[in-house]
């Protein structure tokens, strides 16, 4: 049985570890962590920023990777606690974005102020337990490459917002946007979409272009 094997089946050995990581009611790890951990665990490309005061709520249990020449700006919060967070290259996540993983973005991406892409739920069956003791479920949200989310935006767990979209801001998107779309609203709804064979953009008249 190695290290690991014993962490996982000790529940007392786990919480240990925990805190050593982690101060207790906190998400962002000890200095210690950030310093002299995460460097070797985590990946940021070349030319890659993490804006000073981005808090970097991220631990070696999970991935984080910041591609090539991408940035992070002020203000924002990045966990992966409960799931990896992978940000391709050349990509802008924006001043006071929140992202909690599981979530993937892919290259050329452009989230703009105050968005939150959130891969975790909170458990609530139990009526008889407070919501914060039940655990969390997750599902994985995907950003495809060259998409724009405008400020304000919240996309929810699960996901998958295409290639080259436009998610106007203050958007709610809380289901599958094609690629090549334009969304908008709460909930978000694709209103034009990208015609190939026509060269043009054409609105969502049918069905067929709507978020599904």
């Amino acid at each position: 049985m190695d290290v690991k094997d014993r962490i996982r089946g000790s529940e007392r050995l786990k919480k240990f570890i925990y805190w050593l990581l982690v101060p207790k009611n906190q998400a962002r790890p000890r200095l210690w962590v950030k310093w002299f951990v995460n460097p070797f665990y985590h990946k940021k490309g070349r030319g890659a920023t993490i804006c000073r005061r981005t808090r970097m709520d991220v631990l070696p249990w999970n991935i984080f990777e910041l591609g090539t020449n991408s940035t992070i700006e002020d203000f924002s919060t990045v966990n992966n606690g409960v799931g990896a967070v992978r940000i391709g290259s050349r990509t802008r996540i924006g001043l006071g974005n929140t992202i909690i993983g599981p979530v993937t973005i892919g290259n050329d991406v452009r989230l703009a102020q105050n968005v939150v892409l959130s891969g975790l739920n909170h458990n609530y069956e139990d009526v008889s337990m407070p919501i914060h003791e039940q655990g969390v479920s997750t599902a994985i949200i995907t950003v495809e490459e060259e998409t724009w989310i405008g400020a304000n935006c919240v996309v929810v767990a699960g996901v998958t917002i295409g290639k080259h979209c436009i998610i106007a801001g203050g958007s709610v998107v809380t289901k599958d946007i094609p690629a090549y779309s334009v969304a908008v609203g709460n909930p978000a709804r694709v209103v034009k979409t990208y015609n190939h064979d026509t060269g043009e953009w054409q609105r969502a008249v049918n069905k067929n272009l709507i978020a599904v």
